[in-house]
């Protein structure tokens, strides 16, 4: 079967022009002849040079290669440019090959030409409009669709869905927009029907089966807002890509993105300082121990976006190291980063050395933990090797290869931890803070909440149990957690480091708590369901667990904020040398060693 690529359809559109071309020069002929005295020889002539320079004003004015299914006035106003260029050269090479010249032909051939080259382009658009058209006629599934948003947004999405391959499977009825100048006004000719309030009454009245949201800047409160007031309807919502995703080419304006309870819990975006951050990492040698986690591989994406001169990925898992090489490969292709991944476990305290020894890192980024309340409990001395040791033994590497700044992911569940994971968490935050002390390296520990999509957290485990049908298990009903998305978290732990002089505890402004039973409504909501169909149910708090996480203990509190959501915390707690000898001192049984561990991280 004959393929269009997009050379072949190049070639048509260059063919069709040309033609066009030809066929105005003989119409105007024919036209002007019983009124001005033309040689044939001339018109030759002409033919000659109005094609060829149409091609080249053409090919400089990119008329070739614009898409034709999305003609609007900029690509018309690249052919008038073409036309005009080829009726002002038409004059001035006539003149000087010829001598003799009709200014009222070439007139006549530039309005023609114009006129049915852009008729070409409109005509080709209607087509593909019309073809969508037709086949939503053939579709018994069609989505009667609202937008929301009269903007550049609505605008864009708009054009972008019904030039699409799927057009045919969404039917835009209207927008809506809480602008009260848009009030039923036309764009792209579809009509702003009401405001967002309205929504409930106008997907009553229009039988709507989907609601599109088409404001990238949207706000999460804003959106909490929007599906609140949809909760009593039965349409599907979506939303349009973001604009990072976009930017990132992970996915193309027309691919609709269902919402996600992360998309409700987000918080505004925090402006970084982007000057000190390049000044930290462009053209620096970097490493990351937990590169293949979920902090530890945005924390990679978002260090390649400044240009490194090294990356090291560092983790224990050769598949996780293996998918974040391939993937920062593919993505940051244009980048002169030399990235490096580096098999080894933390707790290997000569690998440690050597890695750091051989490669001479300036920042180090430590992410590699233990992360999971109840497995640690039930191998607390796992927790104690990796956490504790394997914090020590990067640490102190660090420490001896001359590294600038180290910078350790901590946790809320550090402070006053009733379980083994915080205990140890907290006890490796005192060993980092401590070697601060007559040290060139400046080390220094971020604490934060929960992140939204992690591997570890609640919320792929509630998807799975949604997807089988329910039911949803809380441990308890009156859990609460602070939420953070995995980008946010990963930003602020970078700009913390580059805010660091040297022992400090950055606490980030983690927003609100979130009750866990909220979540799990919103979950099912957003899937589709009611409460009804999937249940939720209390399954006991399980070991280690706790009913509120805090951020700081009473102690460490400080209102120094020394950023946008970033403050530091006081440090308190036990001298290095005591933290050691206690760690060397811990007993051969786990149930006591736990013990002991949790009795000195609150101390």
């Amino acid at each position: 079967m004959f393929a269009l690529t997009r050379k072949r359809k190049i070639a048509i559109i260059v063919m069709t022009d040309l033609l066009v071309l030809l066929f105005s020069n003989i119409v105007a002929y024919y036209f002007m002849e019983p009124f001005i005295k033309i040689e044939v020889s001339s018109l030759q002539g002409m033919m000659l040079i109005t094609v060829v320079t149409y091609f080249i004003a053409g090919v400089f004015f990119k008329v070739f290669t614009r898409m034709n299914r999305y003609t609007n006035l900029q690509e018309i106003l690249g052919i008038v440019m073409a036309t005009v260029t080829m009726a002002v050269s038409s004059i001035l090479l006539n003149w000087l090959f010829f001598g003799v010249f009709s200014k009222r032909m070439i007139t006549f051939v530039f309005l023609l030409s114009t006129l049915l080259i852009v008729m070409s382009r409109l005509t080709w658009r209607l087509y593909i409009e019309r073809k969508n058209d037709w086949k939503k006629d053939k579709t018994k599934h069609i989505q009667r669709t609202l937008v929301i948003g009269a903007g550049e947004g609505g605008r864009v999405l708009i054009n972008s869905v019904t030039h699409s391959l799927t057009a045919h499977e969404i039917d835009i009825i209207g927008l809506v927009d809480d602008d009260p100048n848009k009030q039923r006004i036309y764009l792209e000719g579809m009509q702003v029907k009401g405001t967002i309030e309205d929504l409930p009454s106008l997907i009553k009245d229009h039988q709507i089966d989907m609601v599109t949201i088409a404001i990238p800047s949207l706000s999460p409160k804003r959106l909490r807002e929007i599906i609140t007031l949809l909760k009593t309807t039965q349409v599907k919502v979506n939303t349009m890509p973001s604009m990072e995703e976009l930017a990132s080419g992970k996915v193309s304006i027309s691919r609709l993105k269902q919402i996600d309870v992360v998309d409700l819990l987000g918080r505004e975006e925090v402006k970084l300082d982007i000057e000190q951050i390049k000044d930290q990492l462009t053209d620096k040698v970097i490493l990351v121990t937990g590169a293949g986690g979920s902090i530890g591989s945005e924390i990679c994406r978002q260090v390649m976006q400044f240009t490194p001169k090294t990356l090291l990925l560092l983790g224990h898992g050769e598949n996780s190291i293996y998918l974040i090489e391939r993937e920062l490969r593919q993505t940051f292709t244009t980048k002169t980063t030399k990235i490096i991944p580096v098999i080894a476990d933390v707790q290997d305290r000569q690998r440690m050395m050597d890695v750091m020894a051989e490669y001479q890192p300036q920042i180090v980024y430590h992410a590699a933990a233990h992360k999971h309340v109840p497995l640690m409990e039930a191998n607390p001395r796992e927790s104690v090797k990796n956490n504790v040791y394997g914090t020590k033994n990067v640490a102190e590497a660090a420490k001896a290869a001359g590294v600038a700044k180290f910078v350790m992911v901590s946790t809320d569940k550090a402070n006053n931890p009733p379980n083994v994971m915080g205990a140890t968490k907290r006890i490796a935050q005192l060993i980092v803070t401590g070697l601060n002390e007559n040290s060139q390296t400046k080390f220094s520990a971020v604490r934060f909440g929960n992140v939204l999509g992690s591997r570890g957290s609640v919320i792929p485990v509630f998807r799975e149990q949604i997807a089988k049908g329910g039911p949803i298990t809380i441990t308890d009903f009156r859990m609460t957690r602070y939420f953070m998305t995995i980008p946010e978290a990963s930003r602020l732990v970078i700009q913390s480091g580059a805010l660091a002089s040297g022992g400090e505890i950055f606490v980030l402004d983690m927003g609100e708590p979130v009750k866990i039973v909220d979540l799990a409504k919103n979950m099912i909501q957003l899937s589709g369901y009611t409460e009804n169909e999937i249940k939720i149910v209390e399954s006991g708090i399980r070991p280690g667990e706790k009913l509120y996480e805090e951020l700081l203990l009473d102690e460490e509190r400080n209102d120094q904020q020394v950023f946008d959501k970033i403050f530091v915390g006081n440090i308190k707690g036990a001298k290095l040398d005591e933290v050691m000898n206690f760690v060397e001192s811990l007993p051969e049984d786990d149930r006591l060693l736990a013990k002991e561990v949790v009795a000195f991280a609150n101390r």
